[in-house]
């Protein structure tokens, strides 16, 4: 019995170290990105099966996101500097006779040529615009993303340029990891926007893990919460506590939250703990019944115009 069991423990723990063994790995392969801008890369949900099982075992592979889409407008391309000495691209569009200004960020694996038709009616509504490609996206250098942890620090960036540059109200407007982002650079920073907007945020990291773990069909814990461990260890920081629900407490300024009820990325539960953590009492959560993880602008124009419309009001 004894030496049964002996050997059953060294099994597992076999089974374990390579389990950390693989998930240090995809972790890896998750947050580097690989300079090849003819690369499309594809969605979980849309690869094959004989894509998935390759993704499985060796890992997903990520082209850093290329620049297609361009203002049609008169517009002014900036490069702003990080505090660890990265360069990001941005676009300055103007408005006439500014009202405010509208610093805009994307989702992960995207960039700012995603965000030109919400661009486009901020500027339309008096707002100049300022739309970032995030580190590791589209024009701006390194091919290391950290989800929205280490983007913060590019919101801050962004934000400083804007209300220096504008001297006017300030409003941060992002989607997925750009929204995660803004959420922990709000307080963390001290900036003081005038409004949010916020476009399907995930909770935690670990809930964004998941979501690649259901896009493939593989039971999402513990593999998640290893690959998150794994994930912030190989970037210098604690995964498991990046929470984005847990800085909606700290936010004190006017939130319009959008989210789609078939989201597959964003569960319900998520946004429900992000929008009821906010810790302002002026928020308003509009839901599309029919929509997904995806601009909302583009999916059902006129219903995001008008709140959009009524909340920069």
């Amino acid at each position: 019995m004894k030496r049964v069991f002996k050997i059953g423990f060294r099994a597992l723990l076999v089974l374990v170290v390579l389990l950390n063994i693989i998930a240090a790995f995809h972790a890896w392969q998750f947050t580097h990105f690989y300079d090849e801008k003819s690369r499309v890369n594809k969605l979980p949900e849309a690869m094959s099966v004989s894509e998935k099982v390759r993704m499985i075992l060796f890992g997903v592979h990520i082209a850093k996101s290329a620049t297609t889409r361009y203002p049609t407008v008169a517009y002014e391309t900036v490069t702003l500097q990080t505090t660890d000495n990265l360069k990001l691209e941005g676009w300055w569009i103007p408005a006439a006779n500014p009202v405010g200004t509208v610093v805009m960020f994307h989702g992960y694996n995207g960039n700012k040529g995603n965000m030109l038709p919400e661009a486009d009616y901020f500027r339309s509504q008096g707002y100049n615009t300022l739309l970032i490609d995030f580190r590791a996206h589209g024009n701006s250098e390194g091919l290391t993303c950290s989800v929205g942890y280490k983007e913060a620090a590019d919101v801050a960036v962004a934000y400083r340029y804007a209300d220096k540059r504008s001297g006017k109200p300030i409003i941060l407007w992002g989607v997925s990891m750009g929204a995660a982002a803004i959420l922990k650079a709000v307080p963390e920073y001290h900036l003081s926007p005038e409004k949010l907007i916020l476009e399907s945020p995930f909770a935690t990291l670990t809930d964004a893990v998941k979501s690649r773990m259901r896009a493939v069909h593989i039971p999402p814990t513990p593999l998640s919460q290893i690959l998150t461990f794994w994930g912030g260890l190989e970037q210098g920081f604690w995964g498991p506590g990046f929470k984005p629900a847990a800085y909606a407490r700290d936010i004190h300024v006017p939130v319009l939250y959008f989210y789609g009820a078939k989201d597959i990325r964003v569960e319900a539960h998520e946004t429900q703990a992000v929008f009821s953590g906010l810790g302002t009492h002026d928020k308003k959560l509009y839901i599309f019944p029919e929509a997904g993880h995806q601009s909302f602008c583009r999916y059902d124009a006129v219903t995001w115009k008008q709140l959009v419309g009524e909340f920069l009001k």
